[in-house]
């Protein structure tokens, strides 16, 4: 029973203290006076009673009335029912008020009306009820009716009613009770709700939907269950406060806990500021204040808006609950709208009132509610039963089970305070039930079978709609109200009096006396209908239903327990192969489960004990499992593991156990207090289950069986049953009970103390590491840093240098763990209601019991460090050559992916190759890493990323980020001009003073002090040499020989002959003396300055075995006398005749240090002119020839740039008076006069007929025979700034018509006659000059890069094409950082001015290039040009010579623009020899059947002329070279075997193994000129920046390759067990495909070569084959005519139409086969007519394994008879005579293909009639014996008569004459 009001107020106008500002309210009487001590008096109601402020008006208002809502502080609220109406104001207060007596004489004073409220204040929400009372007390007052006010007040707080319906009375005392009466003729009936639990809402839900809609009330239904800020704006006062209980009844079952203030007073507004949640009214009159509230959603009830700010998310129900609500609200809400568009709608249709409306809104909301909170008993724990109940609720299980963890909404609200006091209320087993309970216990199954019909939806809402409007509306047969109202506008009329003033005395004694009559009266009994909660369908379920489980395939669950199986059973082996399936597997949720349960099974009495395999994969599995889950997920997952942690083990020592936790602690679900919370309190009921079943147990043992379905009872049914019980125990008995739960509780405290103390503290307590603060890294073998020895690995021992720890530091690890323990001690035992006795207890406990556990963890530690460190991968050693050395042991490191994203899948697919784990090595020649991928599924696979030394070009520390399980410490990044990068993270076991050493060694090594510290030298050297800051001379009689031949060659100046002994070879390492070496050879050189031209042999008296005799074998000398350049004898008659000569000038260097010793200069220059003319250039690099076109005899020169001062040499006429001659008019003659023997050595120049003139050049070159390229079709050729002569007529747009005497045309600058010698100069330089038109040479200015411009553009083009880190930035794409790069613009420029060159050569003119130092560029394009015009320099042979002649012995500084010294260190790396090989790459990609040797073969020499490896390209200068000992180092060396000093020879050895250098396209046609298209959109990347094989590192080092492919076939062999399968899976970036997929002629060759072993035959060399199906293909291609086999087409060379192709050749790389690679023994080396001298062979000759029986290779054979070198016998030999490659080569027969010897042609200086000799065949006329004399020997050879011998003397004679 309840009072139905406590106070009545009334309130007036505060006349009294109305000043300036707004006026107050006072109260003026209050009845009682004195306050029920069961409910006080609210402060401040005055406040309330006029929320807008009190203010005086001008005119009397109408009543108003609403109710107001004061919340105290315990959460009981007060309703302020409020009735106001207007009194006019008394004159005397109204002037003592606003004006002065005076002022009161002369101003009429308007009347004014107070407010005055009447207020009832009551615990009840009875709103009707409140306004008949309030508006009766109004009615007796306005229209003077005869029924005292007091009485009616009295009665009114007399009134007693029922809080619920169903009181223990009888139905007369009931309806009485219901029944009130004021005693003023009134009768009421208040309808008491069946249940107090359900809100009693009216019509307020409904209006509210209709005020603001279904989206904006489900909107703000979300924000108050979510805890956000809620402010309702209305110009209603009781719309505001309808609209809050709205809200709060749509919240039911939960309650709202926060600020809740429906009508918010005025002058309270600043509450609105507070940071705490809450649901506010106030009046919309006070909109503007409310601008500044950013985090307050504001609901306009007016408007029918909801303005959410932006700065807030409301987080919204899960589907299907969202759509589910929003249809069936909108069914309640407009139930037309189903049949809005039949076309014959239902003729009835009942559309609901606001009544009914309202609760079936109510029951939609119930019904989410039940589907929401569906299951949540099965997740609540019941940790106490007795003296009261302490429930918890178990979140992450709750939605873990509803597959909802990562549900914001649910979360949020599981989290917020109205869930917890839901928990509280709710979560007794045993209390009183209402609606909501029945929906979730019985109503589940109906809820989920009716989703997606709405019929059955509406059909239950509205039942569930019915039982909230009964329990509203209990009794509808009411009897009528009977309430007197004021009539019509009563308030208007004039009233004389005001309100009165009641009589205090008698209200108070009408309550007394009631007061009194009630205490004697019997009390009142609620029925308390308590009963044993229901708890529902279990949530298990609810899943298998809606089918929400992410259930993995049952081949994975297969997987795990296979595997586990497999550990428990001792198979280790079949264990291994499954365990990264099993890994992968895990990643799956159901896989994890799956996992604990296996686990589960396999531990017998609490303890398992396992071998160190076992225990191994288990601790490894569990870490997996443990870290692929969520924050959330971990839980469940941990759960489960928690107690096998402490049942898996392994015996160390003897009494030495290992636990699984000391493995297992890296996770940080260890560290929530949350999750250990939620474990103890999960234990704790079950302990309090088992007490009561075994209790219930003992007492039913007396009486009978137990009963089964008992035992299955689950806590909160055992402790409703205890709760029902409780009162009919004894007090001995309850406290008996209350004091076993304190045990049971302080036990498992014990217990989880242990186990914090287990999981906690680490096993290397020393370390001091206790928590870590980063998360786990999200890779999945993230357990191999945590198996088994994860504590005891390798990392343990560099730092840990005593056994045991120090005290200090113990401490801090057991005063962590103690603290961390203590705090989730305290407060989950007073929660749980454990004595103050038993917490000290365990306070005082816990230090010792971590102390012993650290002793016991110190053994444990101690014996663990002992094991075989198994829980990182071993270490793999990388093979290594022969030679290399290992300088640093392999250091532990991660190689982490840089932005290619080949290696991490990407987009091209494959699996994740990187990260990888292994070991950084550093030889003596490389910097290797060896590992294996971190992704399990890729784990078995080798990963080798590797890069020589010398190409390191930069290191750089990166940030740290741990991307690995590892404590990374150190992070690098290193870039190598191979195009490589590797960043790596170094493991934890590596100290940072290691680092640093690493880097110190590499620097080092990348800059040696001297070159011969390279590996190029050291290679041959047995001793392992520590690299040292300066090495000792080794070579003293070298260095001492070089200095005295300088010194020497300064004191023979003036004199005729310069004498000097043979260079000694210097004494690197031990060689054999030659045979000859005895007598002593001579060198005579002629100093005399004659007029007449002297020849080489004029010069040179030596034999042929001088030193000399190694110059002339130089690339140079041979390829001048190929081109007919020089000659080397003078017993030939047309020496003199030749336009050309060598000459000695530079013989020791003392012109120009760069250039070679030999030179070819035109006849008519005199060698003491050329030391002046060399001082007008840089460097004294003056013009020397260095190709010659064999049809037009043009030639081609290259020098440097002139001086400044020189320039104006070149424009000067050779007709300007001159006032006297001076030493610079001198030279510019001396110039002018080498220029004009250059243009007169063209044969035909004189002629300048039409043909000659430049109209005709265009006609001219466009029918010459070759290709044409790219720069007539290219618009960008001015962009070399050509002057506008030559780059108009060389673009093909000018035609200029010759006058009739031939002359110049009018322009200046235009002549018709085509110039002799093109000077190609820099435009900067010859800025400003102008030509001279009498001149006969012209000067084309060009605009070309300098290196630096080439250093910068490389460094731009490594990076994008080995990026460090992939980028999302669209500006730093990889194209983008391509065009950037400008490299692709260099190349462009390059071969446009190529093309240019070899097109004025092509017509007849001479050309000149004059770039910059002479060095750089100009050696790329002297080379493109000899390369486009020349097919001699498309061979292997021919490009050899290319490259030695114009690259080494012209002195491209190799060393200093590879930085390849620590005095070249600063000036950078500089690749001007890669961009021409690049450009050469682009070339050949244009014309794939030109080139002899293969693309390979060029990524081969880009390589290895940056690694180091071979002495080739070391040094800038022959001069160098010849100081060093290289030069004729060969001679006479015997050489170590595998060490390949000359990356020729090694290339020379390889290609007699295998076709990789060759390539099988080349089909070349004679006197082919290509002219490639130069326009960037025709050049391509190269793959060679791009490409990378990380399962054998880079290709480049054949033996690696080959030895590594033999070790996998050999463990291929071995492994008999594994399925033999011919598929191979090629993976991108990781296998080579060029070897996994070969070309077909490869793949061909390799199984001919099988089959030929197989059946026991020799196999022939693969160039025999070749050679011999060429020939097969010839014969058939002849016979058949023009029907060719599809085979012949493959070698015709016919396919002149498919000659220039971008896009279809082969692939280069050899196949991946055992095609004869083995480099061990070189059986089948080419011996060589020398006298017997086992130095390096001719360079002529490295081309005899490439034999042909082509006939263009043979000019003229026959029968010889030879003698022999050394026994002198004489064997008849078929000689073959080759006019292409230069040479005398002899077999033993027509049909051997096997070259006996090679006489090379540019060796031989005369053919001459010889004589009879000893031995020599009988009936031979004397005639038939003729003598070849080389520089080496003198052949001799017979014929069969005299004829056939002046034959073959005419043949050489012509071959060396076309030469």
């Amino acid at each position: 029973m309840a009072r139905l009001a406590d106070y009545f107020v009334l309130v007036g106008y505060d006349h009294d203290k109305r000043g300036s500002g707004d006026g107050q309210g006072r109260i003026i009487q209050r009845f009682p006076e004195k306050e029920w001590e069961d409910n006080p008096f609210p402060e401040g109601i005055q406040l309330f009673c006029q929320p807008g402020g009190w203010q005086l008006v001008l005119e009397r208002k109408s009543p108003n009335f609403f109710v107001a809502v004061l919340t105290k502080i315990n959460s009981e609220r007060h309703y302020c029912a409020c009735f106001t109406f207007w009194e006019a104001v008394e004159s005397s207060q109204q002037n003592h008020a606003d004006v002065t007596d005076e002022d009161s004489k002369f101003i009429q004073t308007p009347q004014l009306f107070a407010p005055k409220s009447l207020v009832l204040v009551s615990q009840l929400d009875h709103t009707e009820v409140f306004r008949n009372c309030l508006g009766l007390i109004y009615t007796i007052y306005i229209d003077c009716l005869d029924f005292p006010l007091e009485k009616v007040i009295g009665n009114l707080l007399t009134c007693i009613v029922p809080i619920t319906g169903g009181s223990q009375m009888d139905d007369e005392n009931e309806e009485a009770l219901r029944t009130i009466s004021l005693g003023a003729g009134d009768r009421q009936v208040i309808q008491i709700p069946i249940s107090d639990a359900l809100p009693v809402t009216g019509c307020s839900v409904a209006l509210l939907l209709k005020q603001l809609g279904i989206n904006n009330v489900l909107d703000l239904f979300c924000a108050a269950l979510t805890e956000h800020k809620i402010l309702f704006l209305s110009s209603s006062y009781q719309r505001l406060t309808e609209a809050c209980r709205a809200l709060l009844a749509l919240m039911f079952p939960l309650k709202y806990s926060f600020t809740y203030i429906p009508i918010l007073p005025a002058q309270l507004i600043e509450v609105l500021s507070s940071p705490t949640p809450f649901i506010i009214g106030i009046h919309s009159s006070f909109r503007a204040d409310m601008q500044d509230l950013l985090d307050v959603i504001v609901a306009d009830l007016d408007g029918s808006t909801v303005v959410i700010p932006e700065c807030i998310h409301i987080s919204v129900l899960p589907e299907p609950y969202l759509a589910q609500t929003q249809t069936a609200l909108s069914m309640v809400l407009d139930p037309e709208l189903e049949y809005a568009d039949y076309a014959f709608p239902p003729s009835s249709m009942s559309v609901s009132s606001m009544k009914f409306q309202d609760k079936e809104i109510r029951a939609v909301f119930l019904r989410l509610f039940a589907q929401l909170f569906q299951g949540y008993r099965w997740s609540l724990q019941i940790i106490r039963i007795h003296p009261e109940p302490v429930i918890r609720f178990h979140k992450v299980a709750f939605l873990a089970q509803r597959v909802l963890l990562d549900d914001d909404f649910l979360t949020k609200v599981l989290d917020g305070m109205a869930f917890a006091g839901f928990v509280s209320e709710r979560g007794s087993p045993y209390r009183v039930c209402d609606l909501f309970d029945e929906l979730v216990a019985n109503e589940i199954e109906r809820i989920r079978s009716e989703e997606g019909n709405p019929q059955k939806v509406l059909k239950h809402v509205k039942e569930i709609s019915e039982m909230l409007h009964r329990n509203e509306n209990p009794y509808p047969a009411v009897a009528m109200h009977k309430i007197q109202k004021p009539t019509e506008g009563s308030y208007l009329r004039m009233q004389r009096k005001t309100f009165p003033q009641l009589d205090e005395g008698m209200v108070q004694w009408i309550i007394d006396q009631a007061t009194a009559k009630l205490k004697n009266a019997p009390p009142a009994v609620k029925a308390e209908m308590k009963c044993m909660v229901p708890m529902g369908p279990p949530t298990a379920a609810v899943i298998d239903r809606n089918g929400i489980i992410l259930a993995n395939s049952a081949r994975r669950l297969e997987v795990v327990r296979n595997c586990i199986t497999y550990i428990f059973e001792n198979k280790m082996l079949e264990a291994k192969k499954m365990l990264p399936a099993m890994l992968r597997a895990l990643k799956g949720r159901a896989a994890r489960q799956c996992l604990t349960e296996e686990l589960n099974l396999h531990v017998m009495q609490n303890r398992a004990v396992l071998d160190h395999q076992q225990f191994d994969y288990v601790v490894r599995m569990m870490n997996c499992a443990l870290q692929d889950c969520t924050p959330l997920d971990e839980h469940v997952v941990a759960a489960a593991f928690l107690p096998l942690v402490t049942a898996f083990c392994r015996k160390l020592g003897s009494g030495v156990t290992q636990f699984a936790y000391s493995c297992v602690q890296e996770h940080l679900v260890w560290t929530n207090l949350q999750f250990w919370e939620a474990m103890f309190y999960s234990d704790v009921q079950n302990h309090i289950r088992a007490l009561y079943l075994e209790m219930d147990s003992e007492q039913l043992l007396e009486t009978g069986p137990v009963n089964g379905e008992r035992e299955e009872r689950s806590a909160l049914e055992v402790g409703a049953e205890q709760l029902c019980m409780w009162p009919t125990y004894s007090k001995e008995k309850q406290q008996e009970l209350i004091d076993k739960e304190e045990s049971t509780v302080y036990s498992q405290a014990i217990h989880y103390g242990n186990r914090l103390t287990y999981l906690l503290l680490p096993l290397d307590t020393s370390k001091n590491r206790l928590l870590r603060s980063t998360a786990i890294g999200d890779m999945e073998s993230v357990s191999n840093s945590f198996v088994t020895n994860s504590i005891a690995g390798s990392m343990a021992e560099s730092y840990d240098t005593e056994s045991g720890f120090e005290d200090a530091e113990t401490s801090d690890v057991a005063n962590s763990v103690v603290r961390f323990i203590n705090r989730f001690v305290d407060k989950v035992c007073t929660e749980s209601g454990v004595s103050s006795d038993h917490l000290k207890a365990l306070h005082a406990n816990l230090p010792d019991i971590v102390q012993m556990h650290i002793e016991t963890l110190d053994a444990v530690h101690r014996e663990s460090k002992r094991l075989p460190p198994i829980q990182k991968p071993k270490l793999l050693r990388p093979s290594l050559l022969i030679g290399e050395e290992l300088v640093m042991e392999g250091l532990r490191v991660f190689l982490e992916p840089d932005g290619r994203e080949e290696s991490m899948g990407g987009s091209v697919g494959g699996p994740r190759i990187l990260p990888a784990e292994g070991a950084i090595f550093l030889t003596s020649y490389r910097i290797i890493f060896k590992g294996v991928p971190i992704e399990t599924l890729v784990g078995e696979q080798t990963v080798i990323r590797s890069f020589p030394v010398a190409s390191f070009t930069k290191d750089k520390k990166i940030s740290q980020h741990s991307r690995t399980e590892q404590d990374i410490q150190d992070r690098i990044q290193l870039r190598s001009s191979t195009f490589q990068l590797m960043k790596i993270a170094f493991d934890e076991e590596v100290g940072s003073e290691m680092v640093e050493l690493f880097r110190k060694h590499i620097h080092k090594l990348r800059y040696p002090q001297y070159v011969h510290s390279s590996f190029a030298f050291t290679v041959g050297q047995a001793a392992k040499q520590v690299i040292e800051p300066k090495q000792k001379e080794k070579n003293p009689s070298l260095r001492t020989m070089s200095k005295n031949i300088m010194k020497n060659a300064k004191k023979t100046i003036g004199r005729q002959h310069i004498t000097r002994k043979k260079f000694t070879p210097p004494t690197l390492d031990q060689r054999g003396i030659p045979a000859h070496g005895d007598n002593p050879d001579q060198i005579s050189v002629s100093e005399e300055m004659e007029q007449s031209a002297l020849t080489l042999s004029s010069t040179i008296r030596s034999t042929d075995k001088s030193t000399m005799s190694h110059v002339v074998e130089r690339a140079c000398c041979r390829d001048y006398q190929r081109l007919g350049l020089g000659t080397l004898s003078n017993s030939l008659t047309r020496s003199k005749n030749e336009p050309f000569r060598i000459t000695t000038v530079n013989r020791m260097y003392g012109v120009c240090r760069s250039y070679p010793s030999l030179l070819i200069i035109p006849q008519t220059i005199q060698d003491n002119t050329m030391h002046r003319i060399s001082r007008c250039y840089r460097q004294n690099r003056f013009p020397v020839v260095c190709w010659r076109n064999s049809r037009t005899k043009a030639v081609l020169l290259r020098s440097a740039g002139l001086h400044g001062k020189s320039v104006v040499g070149f424009f000067k006429s050779q007709n300007a008076p001159t006032a006297g001659p001076s030493p610079a008019d001198s030279t510019s003659i001396e110039q002018e006069k080498y220029l004009q023997a250059v243009i007169n050595s063209m044969p035909h120049y004189a002629d300048t007929g039409g043909r000659n003139t430049l109209s005709s050049f265009t006609s001219t070159h466009m029918n010459s025979s070759g290709k044409w390229g790219s720069i007539r079709g290219s618009g960008r050729l001015n962009a070399y700034s050509l002057n506008s002569d030559v780059g108009v007529r060389l673009a093909g747009r000018e035609t200029l018509s010759s006058q009739a005497n031939g002359g110049p045309s009018d322009s200046h600058y235009f002549r018709q006659q085509r110039a002799g010698l093109y000077i190609i100069g820099e435009k900067s330089q010859l800025k400003g000059a102008k030509q001279d038109p009498l001149q006969q040479w012209e000067v084309v200015p060009i605009e070309i890069f300098d290196v630096r411009h080439v250093k910068n553009s490389f460094k731009k083009l490594m990076k994008a094409c080995v990026p460090s880190s992939a980028s999302s930035d669209p500006n730093l794409s990889y194209y983008r950082s391509l065009e950037e790069s400008d490299w692709l613009s260099q190349l462009h420029k390059l071969l446009q001015v190529s093309v240019l060159v070899v097109e004025l050569l092509d017509n007849g003119s001479s050309v000149l290039i004059s770039l910059e130092d002479g060095w750089d560029v100009t050696t790329q394009v002297v080379s493109l040009v000899q390369l486009l015009s020349d097919q001699h320099y498309r061979t292997l042979e021919g490009f050899r010579l290319l490259v030695e002649k114009e690259w080494l012995s012209f002195g491209h500084r190799f060393s200093h623009r590879g930085a390849q010294t620590m005095a070249s260190q600063s000036s950078g790396f500089t690749p001007v020899f890669l961009q021409f090989l690049d450009c050469v790459h682009q070339i050949h990609l244009q014309f794939p059947m030109e080139f002899e040797f293969s693309l390979y073969y060029l990524k081969f020499l880009a390589y290895h002329y940056v690694s180091n490896r071979f002495r080739t390209f070391l040094l800038d200068s022959d001069h160098e070279r010849i100081e060093l000992g290289l030069m004729y180092e060969e001679k006479g060396e015997k050489k170590p075997q595998h060490v390949y000093k000359s990356v020729w020879d090694y290339i020379d050895r390889l290609s007699k193994k295998t076709p990789i250098f060759f390539n099988y396209l080349y089909a070349p046609e004679d006197g082919e000129v290509l002219r490639p298209y130069g326009n960037i959109s025709n050049l391509k990347v190269w793959d060679y920046y791009t490409h990378e094989t990380l399962s054998e590192g880079p290709p480049y080092d054949w033996e690696l390759v080959y030895g590594r492919r033999e070790q996998m076939d050999d463990g291929e062999r071995t492994d008999t067990m594994a399925p033999q399968t011919q598929r191979k899976i090629v993976w991108p970036c990781y296998d080579n495909q060029n070897k996994t997929e070969p070309d077909a002629i490869s793949k061909l060759l390799e199984e001919l070569q099988m089959l030929e072993c197989e059946l026991g035959q020799v196999p022939d060399k693969w160039k025999e084959t070749w050679d011999k199906i060429k020939t097969t293909q010839r014969t058939e291609s002849k016979q058949e005519g023009k029907h060719l086999s599809s085979s012949s087409l493959l070698m015709s060379s016919s396919l002149s139409h498919h000659r220039r192709s971008q896009c279809v050749y082969l692939h280069e790389a050899a196949v991946g086969s055992t095609l004869n690679l083995s480099l061990d023994t070189d059986s089948s080396t080419t011996s060589t007519p020398s006298s017997g001298v086992l130095g390096r062979k001719s360079t002529s000759t490295l081309y005899s394994q490439f034999q042909t029986s082509e006939s263009e290779h043979r000019s003229y054979e026959g029968v010889l008879y030879k003698r022999g070198a050394l026994l002198k016998a004489w064997k008849s030999r078929w000689f073959v005579l080759d006019k292409t490659k230069h040479q005398l080569r002899y077999y033993d027969s027509k049909s051997d293909t096997d070259v006996k010897g090679i006489v090379d042609l540019a060796e031989v200086e005369s053919v001459t009639l010889g004589t009879a000799a000893m031995g020599a065949p009988k009936n031979i006329e004397e005639k038939a014996f003729f003598d070849l004399k080389t520089t080496k020997r003198v052949y001799n050879f017979c014929a069969q008569d005299c004829q056939s011998a002046q034959q073959w003397i005419d043949k050489i004679q012509s071959c060396l004459s076309d030469a």
